[in-house]
């Protein structure tokens, strides 16, 4: 994809998309093809320079840490004055964790789950009550089947996405006397930072975008609570899911 301007509206027009983890890799690949449909971005992520390079897409860019709760409100915060909305946020936002438990520093794996898990909490606690007040609202968290396999040297990883999966499960509970939908979205095995950009038998960034688009339009009385891959409907912790090798 080049970072050439949008000039003709999209079937998202009028619409609000936040997404973290913009910066590189499957979020930047949203916010290419949302930008694209026509839909109004708010790209946040922790690196500003990677950030910068979307400008010519005309998306807004919000330098944010997503572990931290009250940068978290300020990202929402500048979204809804910038935009009066939000249709969709993506919680996307993570990092690569490959050592074994015994070897990792003093505080690698809390910051794992900082970033993963609390960052997906931090977003949703700030953007439910915007979406209780405007009457509607699509979230969609980034996990992984890595949470349902021990898989070495994962642990961080695999703890964070099986907490989210837990967490939106029950979120999606809470809300459901709103239009409010929370699922969640397997990319499956992708060139990214976290597991490696340069693996050509790994998907590129950009074949996830139409599930994150789906699961950004899903109309009112649409799933939630659910877990998507390749725009299925993917059954997690299921007998038979098991996988053993890495690469979600």
């Amino acid at each position: 994809m080049s970072d050439s301007p949008r000039t003709t509206p999209g079937p998202l027009t009028g619409r609000t998309i936040v997404i973290t983890g913009a910066a590189s890799g499957i979020g930047r690949a949203w916010v290419h093809g949302f930008a694209a449909d026509g839909a109004t971005v708010i790209a946040a992520d922790i690196n500003a320079e990677g950030l910068a390079g979307l400008a010519p897409l005309g998306v807004d860019c919000f330098t944010v840490d997503v572990a931290d709760g009250a940068q978290v409100r300020a990202m929402i915060d500048h979204a809804v004055r910038q935009t009066g909305r939000i249709d969709a946020l993506f919680n996307n936002a993570g990092l690569a964790f490959d050592q074994a438990l015994e070897a990792s520093p003093d505080g690698a794996f809390e910051r794992h789950i900082a970033v993963h898990l609390f960052g997906c909490i931090n977003g949703m606690r700030a953007a439910i009550p915007v979406m209780r007040r405007q009457g509607s609202g699509r979230i969609i968290n980034t996990i992984s089947r890595n949470a349902e396999v021990a898989v070495p040297r994962t642990s961080a990883y695999a703890a964070a996405k099986a907490a989210m999966w837990a967490a939106s499960r029950v979120t999606a509970r809470e809300v459901a006397d709103a239009d409010i939908l929370v699922n969640m979205l397997i990319p499956g095995p992708t060139r990214t930072a976290i597991w490696g950009r340069d693996r050509p038998e790994m998907q590129s960034p950009e074949v996830t975008y139409p599930t994150a688009r789906l699961l950004a339009t899903l109309p009112a009385g649409g799933p939630s609570g659910k877990v998507f891959w390749n725009e299925r409907e993917y059954p997690m912790f299921s007998a038979g899911n098991a996988i053993a090798q890495r690469g979600s």
